[in-house]
């Protein structure tokens, strides 16, 4: 996170920004609060980039997220695709991306990829039941919270029965890195295979750091990935998760296992380790480092009421012969107490809670409040 910069909106649709959250090719994502101090993140569409087919993908990915739900994937809150700057807030996950995270503590342990995999799948599972593919699952968009992972950024989420929505042939569109071979050859008749090759991209980056191919460009990558005599670089990949990721990244979509196959495989990894999944989830979610969340900054001094009358004290360090006149309001409420109704001082102690010592007289709304207190305790059974 770093702070807002002079050129940033300080509202965007209701919310007060509070912070940058990061950036990308496409938009950049802001922390906001709304009034009541709910807090999303909120993703602005670069005006760099805004043109009809960024503006159409954006509606769709809007679209999508309406349509997704579930504990794993970043909630829908609001949105407005035809505004000048088109904009979405969803649900805030206080917790890195799986990249930083990698990045700055190292790859996870069998057990932890394990869990964080079935999570995964489960979350994506809940995509492909509402007729979604992700098409872009990389760490970047996985967010690691308290409470286990967050499937965020629908950019490139498209209907299954409308594969060729927002594609033209040829064209390739998402993150090369975990692409699967169909989608890299610039195919769009995709199936749920593709999110699986790239959800087995993503653990193989979890548990290793790096990723089934790379190369000096894109293109270097792409020619990898379609070429059946190179095999993904599994080196550093714990024995007990080479198989599944091994079928995971296969060539052919057919010979890859459903998301609820590698649910679970991930399981019998976690029970051969001598873990529940339960167990291996806390695992994994212990390592998650505790995020400060940045917060608004207070708009006023929080209210302290006084004890001592100010006017009174105002009027003692008046000069001889220069007393302040009092009005007829404070004459009423001063003489609404007598000395018999207020509080005692215990010889030797202090002034209780809610009055003044040293012969400084109560503020007039605490002479009142005090007058009703002895009244009702004078009438009180108990």
């Amino acid at each position: 996170m770093e702070p807002l910069r002079d050129d940033d909106p300080q509202t965007i649709g209701g919310y007060t920004l509070v912070c940058r959250i990061g950036s990308g090719g496409m938009g950049q994502v802001f922390l906001g609060e709304s009034a009541a101090g709910q807090q999303v993140a909120v993703k602005v569409i670069k005006p760099s980039v805004l043109d009809e087919d960024t503006r159409t993908r954006f509606l769709h990915e809007v679209d999508s997220l309406k349509t997704v739900y579930g504990p794993f994937v970043a909630a829908f809150v609001a949105a407005d695709a035809q505004a000048d700057a088109p904009w979405l807030a969803v649900e805030y996950v206080p917790g890195p991306d799986l990249r930083s995270f990698v990045t700055e503590h190292g790859p996870l342990g069998a057990a932890e990829t394990a869990s964080l995999g079935a999570l995964l799948a489960e979350g994506l599972a809940t995509v492909h039941e509402a007729g979604l593919l992700h098409r872009d699952l990389k760490p970047q968009n996985i967010l690691l919270a308290s409470y286990g992972p967050k499937v965020i950024d629908f950019g490139l989420a498209v209907l299954a029965e409308r594969r060729s929505f927002l594609t033209a042939t040829g064209y390739v569109v998402g993150s090369i890195l975990c692409m699967p071979p169909e989608q890299a050859r610039g195919e769009h008749q995709l199936d749920r295979a593709a999110d699986v090759y790239a959800l087995g991209a993503v653990l193989l980056y979890a548990a290793t750091g790096h990723y089934p191919y790379t190369g000096p460009t894109w293109q270097a990558i792409a020619l990898k990935i379609e070429d059946p005599a190179t095999c993904p670089d599994l080196t550093g990949l714990a024995p007990e998760l080479r198989p599944l990721i091994t079928d995971m990244l296969r060539l052919d979509p057919a010979d890859r296992p459903t998301l609820a196959q590698v649910t679970a495989a991930l399981v019998g990894v976690m029970n051969g380790l001598g873990l529940t999944a339960r167990q291996a989830k806390r695992r994994l979610t212990d390592r998650i480092p505790a995020m400060v969340v940045p917060q608004l900054p207070t708009t006023a001094p929080a209210y302290t009421p006084t004890l001592v009358d100010a006017a009174a004290a105002e009027d003692e360090e008046s000069p001889a012969g220069q007393e302040a006149a009092a009005s007829p309001e404070a004459d009423a409420a001063e003489s609404a107490v007598t000395p018999e109704e207020g509080p005692s001082l215990p010889a030797g102690g202090t002034a209780p809670r809610g009055t003044s010592g040293a012969g400084a007289r109560l503020s007039a709304p605490l002479r009142i409040a005090e007058q009703i207190r002895a009244a009702y305790a004078h009438d009180a059974r108990f």
